[in-house]
Order: C-alpha cells, then structure tokens, then sequence
C-alpha cells in the first residue's frame, strides 16, 4: 500500500449527506459521541479507509484473527439529509500522513456531494467541571453565525486543532465546502462522557435528528463518581495544601 485508500460498498445512495468526523483525540470525544451516533441511530457501514501512515501494527482478535487499523464510514438515514459518519482506530502518526489522509477524507466528501463538515473534538482546560460547554470554530462567517444561534460558543477557544479535526475544516475552506470543529470541553486526561453527550445533544438539535441519551448520561454519572473519588484520595495524601485542579487523572 503505497497511498491511503478509501474501499467503498457498491450501490451506495446518499440524500443530501452532512459528513461528520469523530476519531481518536483529546477526551476521546469524538470518537465516543460518533460510536454513540452510530450505534444508536443504526449506522450501516459504508466504507473503510486504509493508510500506510497509520501505526505499522494490526489488531489481534479473541478468536485469532488479526486486521488492519483503519477508519471506517457510517451511512446514518435522516428524513431529510442523511448523515457519512468517520470513526476510528487511530490517526496518522505523521504530517504528511495527516495532510493526505485529510486530502481523501475530502475527496471522498466531494464526490458524495457534501457540503458541510463537522468535525468533533475535545478542548481541554485542565480542570473537571460541573458544566462542560461546547465551543466552536468555524471555517466561514456564515457557518459560525449559524451555529452560534444554536447554542455553540466562539471565540472562547485559542491555541491549535490537531489532527483531522482541525485540518479537514481547514483545508475543506480551499474547496469552498462548510466546515467546523465542534469541541467539548473537558479535563483532557481521561474519557469524557459528560462532554461527549453535551456534542450528540448539540448535534441533534442542529442536524435534527432524535436520539436518546440515557446511555451516555449513566455511563457519564458512573465516571464522574470514579473521578470525583480519586481526586480527593489524591488531596487527602498531598494534603491540605493540594491545588483542587489535579492535572494528571488517567
């Protein structure tokens, strides 16, 4: 394999796609808000993307068998757009990979006619709060205005997007595609649930679909409760004098 390839099922029909990327990043957002979408919306499977700049390494199963890493694209039927979803495995280890796999991403976005992209991520501030905003940056003013009328925060959010979250709104921008990166906010040291149901709640009402959130709001309870304990163990051994913000929960 010399290139990134994407491997499509025949007979694939799209009505007005919305593409919508959730991979491996800060938190683990994305990739658990788009899992959630998937499994609860019932994604069909559509297409796998293959790259020689993914990790140099297979997945061995329980039952013996092994498999590359990939990502893999979801068809997800609305009533009146439908939705290509991205999960993942993993994502490029390096620029040039990123770029490319971004590039086909992109082309692929192109060729089912999609015109806008949301990309999900994670925006992380150190710290566990009660209330995780949702924040976002936008590749034209239009998309940003649109948004913003739905809840969505901007300009609250500095620094850099890594990865595919931020390079395939942005290079999506040279191809006068919508794109935006929707971001949770969260600690950044574990898995967020409480911030990735905040996403799949926004997604909804923006894309319009319904979707329960049960699941997530008890897995987000669960893990809250996890880590809410270990920071008072870890408090109660540095002592009093223990800054409440502890940085390095895994």
């Amino acid at each position: 394999m010399d290139e990134t390839i994407i491997k499509e099922k025949k007979g694939v029909e799209l009505k007005k796609p919305v593409m919508v990327t959730g991979l491996p990043g800060i938190g683990l957002i994305g990739q658990v808000a788009a899992k959630y979408m998937i499994k609860k919306l019932k994604g069909e499977k559509i297409a796998e993307i293959y790259s020689p700049h993914f990790p140099h390494q297979v997945l061995m199963s329980k039952k013996g068998g092994l498999r590359l890493l990939k990502n893999t694209v979801y068809k997800i039927r609305g009533k009146k757009q439908d939705l290509l979803v991205i999960i993942g495995d993993v994502q490029a280890v390096s620029s040039t990979g990123q770029y490319e796999v971004a590039e086909k991403i992109l082309d692929y976005a192109e060729e089912k006619k999609v015109k806008t992209i949301i990309t999900i991520g994670g925006y992380s501030t150190g710290k566990v709060g009660e209330k995780r905003r949702v924040f976002g940056s936008a590749n034209n003013k239009r998309v940003k205005k649109e948004f913003e009328k739905k809840g969505i925060i901007f300009g609250e959010t500095k620094g850099s997007i890594v990865g595919v979250a931020g390079l395939v709104p942005g290079l999506a921008q040279l191809r006068k595609i919508d794109g935006i990166c929707i971001m949770g906010e969260t600690h950044g040291s574990y898995v967020d649930h409480s911030s990735a149901k905040n996403v799949v709640e926004k997604l909804s009402e923006i894309l319009g679909f319904e979707i329960g959130l049960d699941e997530l709001e008890k897995e987000a309870k669960t893990r809250e409760k996890v880590i809410k304990k270990i920071e008072q163990e870890v408090e109660q051994q540095m002592g009093s004098g223990a800054k409440k913000d502890i940085t390095y929960i895994r």
